[in-house]
This record gives structure tokens, sequence and C-alpha cells, in this order.
């Protein structure tokens, strides 16, 4: 699940929580318990060509698909990639994307 309207990236970044972590910047808005987690992902040309920005955007949504049942509740999260995500791996990739959500609260105890 996407999100996929400018509307829907406008409405969560600006009526939802924000966190900078790392190498991304993550914003949610929280959502019945009755819908699926979707996840948008913004890459500027800050960062790079169309080889570095696509890296970055694949490294954030398998972050987020592996770690998505790890929610406390289902949410719209929107993601943007920092510079320092150039040349990261996977690894580094969770690390702060859960880090982020364990200091904002929506990471279920474990």
């Amino acid at each position: 699940m996407r999100l996929k309207q400018a509307r829907d990236f406008s409405r969560v970044r600006r009526e939802g929580r924000r966190l900078v972590c790392g190498c991304l910047i993550a914003n949610w808005q929280g959502l019945g318990a009755e819908s699926a987690s979707r996840l948008g992902v913004i890459t500027t040309k800050k960062l790079g060509n169309a080889v570095v920005r696509a890296r970055a955007r694949r490294l954030l949504r398998e972050a987020f698909r592996l770690h998505q049942h790890e929610l406390v509740q289902p949410v719209d999260l929107v993601l943007v990639a920092q510079r320092s995500i150039v040349g990261k791996g996977l690894a580094a990739v969770e690390s702060d994307l859960l880090a982020a959500w364990r200091r904002g609260g929506i990471l279920k105890a474990q």
C-alpha cells in the first residue's frame, strides 16, 4: 500500500507528527484499526542522479516492508530521504527507521 496522491502527502506532512533520525525524516499520522499502513517516499535531486534516488527509495520501501508489522497501529507514513542515505546499506537504513519509530512511540514493545 502506497500513498500516491499529493493531497495525502501534504495531509500527513501538515497534520501528522515529524521526527528526524539519521538518514531520514519520518512523518506519520495514525489511522483507524481497520485500515492498513501506507507508505510514501520522497527523494529530492539534492541526493544525486536518478540511480541514487531510486536506490534510496528502494531501501526505504524495503525497510518499511520488513518492519511494518511491528507498528502499534496502522499509519500513513511519509519518509523523506536525507543526503546521508547515499552509500548506506539496508541494515543502516533499517536501524534509522526503527530508531525513529521507537522515539516516536509507534513501535511495539519487544
